[in-house]
């Protein structure tokens, strides 16, 4: 039977033992750090590394997040005043430990002046943002999509806040983007100036001067959480339910350029690295880790598989991203002085294969032409420069098109008509990556190439093959 009793701050007594609750005070901290996009990623990520540096002693820190749209997030944690599970799962068992460092979440659309009145407030030092790819809102050559930007979208909110904080005499703000962007910090920063450009040319010198944008690298496998995984987290909470609780692996990995505009939490104490150049770790998550979620995703599907676990054990898929990571990503990153990538590659695989996380394959299938262009067509272009092909990536290619016609349901994309009607044209690969192309990349098939990805598209067609054992 489920119990009627949530999470909360008065319920940590009826906590088993076994699970790891805040020993600080919460409501002494102030709050620190405003984050977009509170989703399952950022709580058991930097919301966990900040809870790890509090319990170490660092203290107001505490994060308030913003839900630049939906209003589920917040439904779901304000209840609980702002706590939540974290369920480390692996194959040797699972651990909980709930996290105290958000103070609690804002609707933005419902909330706008409260999103503006917390950044512009003194004790505000960082504003934190996981709000995907497309929260950027880039058009295809990468600068900032004036009207897509000019609709609730996280830069208006930015704009006002630090408008305020000029205006009242504070010190500038750190902006830390935690997105799977290549260069995303600085990118981040580019984008904002061109934000600022049109509408505070005056705010856009304070902003190049009084804040920073460092880059950072972000690595954790964080599955969306179902009612089955919140009936399993409620047995280890002693019966509380917990409808914020997140899942995820034991491995946990964040790289930060030390590059910030004032304080920052001693987020080293939970394993954070501060690093000079990012740009080798950031690289090696995208090409690698990333690219191979992606493989693993269109591939899979394509094979009748709904899990990570699952399709990576599927031999065909197994040699598939094995030749990715060994043969045609790892040759493009100049790693750092023992940065190991045949030993990263090797700790992937392991990752994948596990089979507590349950991560879908439809939910990294998402969004792919936010994802694709960083992930693979970079790849693509170098080793073509070098002449070599790059078959596992092009066999993604064609079940990334056979996705976009539908071959695995509904596509989720910002970009999903126009993706649908080039992946329905007459030649495919032109009207997706070719000179005019509707992405726009480094990379210009060769006649080889596009034959490939066009027979790769064929054998995809057919009805869905059975998984392999």
């Amino acid at each position: 039977m489920r119990s009627s009793a949530g999470l909360s701050p008065a319920a940590f007594s009826a906590l088993p033992q076994s699970v790891t609750c805040p020993d600080y005070d919460r409501d002494a901290q102030a709050v620190g750090i405003v984050h977009f996009g509170i989703g399952a990623f950022h709580r058991a990520h930097q919301a966990w590394y900040t809870d790890a540096a509090m319990r170490a002693g660092e203290r107001d820190w505490m994060i308030l997040g913003v839900s630049l749209r939906s209003a589920d997030v917040a439904q779901q944690m304000n209840p609980q005043g702002g706590l939540y599970s974290v369920i480390e799962r692996s194959a040797a068992g699972a651990a909980a430990r709930v996290v105290g460092a958000v103070r609690g979440v804002l609707v933005a659309r419902d909330e706008p002046d409260a999103v503006v009145a917390a950044l512009a407030a003194p004790a505000t030092r960082i504003v934190s943002l996981t709000i995907t790819e497309k929260g950027y809102c880039r058009t295809a050559a990468g600068d900032l999509d004036h009207a897509a930007a000019d609709e609730g979208s996280v830069f208006r909110f930015l704009a006002q806040g630090l408008r305020q904080r000029l205006d009242a005499g504070l010190p500038g703000l750190t902006l830390l983007s935690c997105d799977n962007l290549a260069d995303n910090g600085h990118q981040l920063a580019r984008l904002m100036h061109q934000y600022l450009a049109r509408h505070d040319p005056a705010l856009r010198e304070w902003f190049a001067a009084a804040c920073t944008c460092p880059c950072t690298m972000v690595d954790r496998i964080v599955p969306a959480t179902t009612d089955n995984d919140r009936a399993a987290v409620s047995a280890m909470l002693g019966g509380l339910r917990d409808e914020a609780a997140v899942l995820t692996e034991p491995f946990s990995q964040w790289v930060i350029e030390d590059r910030f505009a004032g304080p920052r939490p001693d987020w080293a104490q939970a394993g954070a690295r501060f690093v000079a150049d990012v740009a080798p770790f950031e690289m090696a998550k995208l090409r690698m880790l990333n690219a191979a979620h992606s493989l693993l995703a269109y591939r899979g599907l394509a094979r009748g598989h709904a899990f990570v676990h699952q399709a990576v054990a599927d031999p065909v898929l197994l040699a598939e991203v094995r030749g990715l990571l060994l043969n045609e990503a790892a040759p493009t990153i100049a790693a750092e002085p023992g940065q190991d990538l045949a030993a990263y590659a090797g700790d992937l695989l392991a990752r994948f294969a596990n089979p507590a996380l349950a991560h879908r394959l439809a939910q990294i299938a998402m969004d792919g032409s936010q994802k694709i262009p960083q992930r693979w067509l970079a790849t693509l272009a170098e080793n073509a420069a070098r002449g070599e092909l790059c078959p596992a990536i092009l066999a993604g290619l064609g079940a990334w098109i056979r996705h976009l016609r539908g071959g695995n349901g509904p596509v989720s994309d910002p970009l999903a008509s126009q993706l649908e009607a080039a992946a329905r044209a007459s030649d495919p690969v032109a009207a997706l990556f070719g000179p005019g192309g509707l992405l726009a990349s480094p990379w210009q098939p060769s006649r080889t190439e596009a034959e490939a990805v066009a027979e790769a598209v064929r054998r995809s067609a057919d009805a869905v093959v059975s998984a392999q054992t």
